[in-house]
């Protein structure tokens, strides 16, 4: 039976988190798995005034076919805040509007990757990132993050000896670990591509939900010969209307990108991105950001003091500047898997992080979500998840 099927399907794993979810859908479980916003951030009072004045003023056209690179006043107001937060000289024409940054990672494999080609990823990196990158059968090589980013020793060692298609990463809060690349690591990683072909893919869905410190500006701004970003609205504005982008001066990956994006899909939901216009145009979306980071701020320290609190003194925890996970190191005679499942009969999830890891996995591991849970269910989250830990560590020292 499996002959029916494709090779680069039948080497693609489900999405770990995907089929976790289904488990935690029960109403008795604390999860901590998925990396969803809050939803009372979502501002359905104004997407729902958004929505009554695109009908009532546009008509039938906001439900026809539309153009391939998205709505232009769209991708104007995004070039205008890339100009507005990093001085960047972008134009609406370096924009193509995506069904999330999920799909921007599937139509820069689709043009990029033959079957073998090397691509470059952070280890840990983001599980979705390797699940739409397998479809294209490449050769995965990974580099270690530090605190500040990726071991740049070890990726000097990397380009010595390879030469990758891509190099995928996500400097802002990065999912999985929460760690932020910084200053002088985007500049080495700029120099390090000045005289690449390897094209940087910078990912930043969360780089606007910052609790501390000052924006830092991409590594493609410091001499990258080859760079493209991704955005995303999912985390800042609704992730149900799956609106994102890939930004690139690049013309030749630019014109790709949009011949890809025609055989996919024609176009992005048309509807979904005049109503997410509306909405920028008639509302204050800093505002709007200031009052989510305050949110998650929150929740953020309640899981750190709840861990400072209730965890064993040996078991590791990254503290995010930003963004929405912590990742959290076990000792290296733990699995995270066996804690899955002691965790689960206690009624509290967490997503392992055995499938953030392309090749060498490390099973100590585990990723922690803090933006979807009240305070108080954070706390009593952490309180369940420490027992777990403690039964485990008896289990193993007796």
């Amino acid at each position: 039976m499996s002959s029916l099927f494709s090779n680069r399907i039948l080497n693609t794993k489900k999405s770990f988190i995907r089929e976790i979810l289904k488990v935690t859908s029960n109403k008795e479980i604390i999860s901590f798995a998925g990396g969803l916003p809050n939803p009372i951030s979502f501002p359905i009072e104004a997407l729902e005034a958004s929505i009554h004045r695109i009908i009532q003023t546009q008509g039938t056209s906001i439900f026809q076919y539309a153009t391939t690179e998205g709505y232009l006043p769209l991708r104007e107001y995004i070039a205008k805040r890339y100009t507005k937060r990093f001085g960047l000289d972008i134009k609406p024409e370096h924009l193509l509007i995506t069904s999330g940054s999920q799909q921007a990672l599937d139509l820069l494999g689709k043009i990029l990757i033959n079957e073998g080609d090397e691509v470059l990823l952070e280890k840990p990196s983001y599980l979705g990132a390797i699940q739409s990158l397998c479809m294209s059968e490449p050769t995965f090589l990974e580099v270690n993050l530090t605190p500040s980013g990726p071991d740049l020793k070890a990726l000097e060692e990397i380009f010595t000896h390879h030469a990758p298609k891509l190099f995928y990463t996500v400097p802002n809060f990065q999912n999985p670990t929460g760690l932020t690349y910084s200053l002088e690591t985007r500049k080495a990683l700029g120099k390090l591509l000045h005289d690449k072909d390897t094209v940087l893919i910078e990912d930043d869905p969360y780089g606007e939900l910052r609790f501390m410190g000052e924006d830092l500006p991409y590594s493609g701004f410091f001499g990258a010969k080859r760079s493209v970003l991704l955005g995303s609205f999912s985390k800042i504005v609704t992730p149900g209307m799956r609106i994102g982008w890939i930004c690139t001066q690049d013309e030749e990956i630019m014109d790709k990108l949009i011949t890809a994006k025609q055989a996919a899909d024609l176009h992005t939901n048309y509807f979904s991105q005049v109503a997410i216009h509306d909405y920028l145009i008639h509302n204050d979306l800093d505002a709007h950001i200031q009052t989510i980071k305050a949110l998650y701020l929150k929740q953020r320290n309640t899981m750190l003091d709840s861990i400072k609190e209730y965890f064993p003194a040996n078991v590791e925890v990254t503290e995010a500047e930003g963004g929405m996970f912590l990742w959290v190191t076990l000792p290296a005679y733990m699995s995270a898997l066996e804690l899955f499942d002691l965790a689960s009969k206690a009624n509290v999830a967490f997503v392992p992080g055995e499938p953030f890891y392309a090749n060498d996995m490390q099973p100590n591991t585990l990723r922690i979500n803090y933006t979807n849970s009240d305070p108080a269910t954070i706390r009593e989250g952490i309180k369940r998840l420490a027992t777990a830990i403690y039964t485990l560590e008896t289990k193993h020292t007796l």
